[in-house]
């Protein structure tokens, strides 16, 4: 899991340094995630769930990473994720599998199993 951990790491520190260059383009996605994943006619959690699919399909590992947590965070349960991983898994196709298999090592993280 330490690729985990490493993700997490370099996602925080772009983050970091972003921030202390003042980025106008980053400060303005920041205020785009915000209000994208607010609640609203959806909650927070299924637009969490949504991401994850998402995350899967373009085989983005750290988006992977941040939007399993985030959708823990908000209350989604590891079959919910799991749900949601299918999701992209039928979306993306055979590819689509292999990018999954990252998703199951981040809900086995997060969920402790």
């Amino acid at each position: 899991m330490n690729k985990l951990k490493e993700i997490s790491t370099r996602r925080e520190a772009a983050h970091n340094k972003l921030l202390s260059f003042k980025s106008k383009v980053y400060q303005a996605f920041l205020q785009m995630e915000e209000a994208a994943f607010s609640d609203g006619a959806l909650p927070e959690k299924n637009k969490e769930l949504i991401a994850i699919g998402i995350s899967v399909v373009i085989d983005c590992e750290s988006c992977m990473h941040w939007h399993i947590e985030q959708a823990a965070k908000a209350g989604a349960s590891m079959q919910e994720v799991l749900e949601g991983v299918e999701v992209g898994m039928e979306m993306g196709g055979g590819p689509a599998t292999v990018s999954a298999r990252f998703a199951l090592e981040v809900m086995e993280k997060v969920f402790k199993q």
